[in-house]
């Protein structure tokens, strides 16, 4: 007992900075390593992402417990999801708010009946697309815009689904790299409980494919960056 009592004397300080900063990750903002595609290309493998967790609501530490809601989320957020579905944490991109009627044929978004617009980008951009090739493509509806990727050697199975309506207090979820993301189409919608925070920045990455080198021109970049 006399060395723990000596113990915290000597170090409080810091022991009182480490139990403030996991308050501080638990309830305000953290980082997420993301191990992953399935949000390529906006979010690469052995990105840790940034996490605002007071985006949406304000929550008793270490709890899912709402102390307050502040704000709801939009369409084209990057979202973490606590998911008891996939009994993991997720970060995928919200396409469908309560109420939303969502479609989706061949890869091709159609949201309360209106046709996403898309425009080609680019094939095979990433390094990582020699062992698998990508397609990618602008895609824009109802005011939000982001970059997805087509797999077209690999499509998905699950290319296509609805019109489904999403229920009140769900969400429905895509990955941005459609044919390769276990999102709503596997795990059905998501309620706002299990929503925890808004990705916003890039915080750092390390490459997994090249000894986990920094990739400098990762750091630091936002997610939401508006499309050219």
């Amino acid at each position: 007992m006399r060395m723990i009592v000596r113990l915290w004397k000597a170090n409080k300080g810091f022991l009182a900075f480490l139990f403030l900063m996991v308050i501080f990750r638990s309830a305000v903002a953290d980082w997420n390593v993301v191990p992953s595609g399935s949000m390529l290309p906006t979010i690469r493998i052995g990105d840790r992402i940034l996490v605002d967790k007071m985006a949406y609501d304000l929550r008793v530490p270490f709890t899912h417990i709402r102390l307050a809601r502040l704000h709801e989320p939009q369409r084209g957020d990057i979202v973490t999801i606590d998911s008891a579905a996939a009994h993991e944490l997720l970060v995928k991109r919200l396409i469908g708010l309560p109420g939303d009627t969502v479609e989706l044929r061949n890869n091709v978004l159609l949201i309360n009946g209106v046709r996403a617009a898309y425009r080609p980008v680019g094939t095979n951009l990433l390094r990582s697309d020699a062992d698998s090739p990508g397609e990618y493509l602008a895609e824009r509806i109802d005011g939000s815009a982001r970059i997805v990727r087509l797999s077209p050697d690999a499509p998905s199975p699950r290319d296509s689904f609805g019109p489904i309506v999403v229920p009140k207090g769900q969400y429905l979820m895509l990955g941005d790299n459609r044919d390769n993301s276990a999102d709503s189409r596997y795990f059905g919608f998501f309620p706002r409980d299990e929503i925890m925070g808004r990705a916003r920045r890039v915080a750092f990455s390390l490459d997994p494919s090249h000894d986990y080198l920094p990739r400098l021109d990762r750091f630091g970049r936002r997610l939401d960056a508006p499309l050219g």
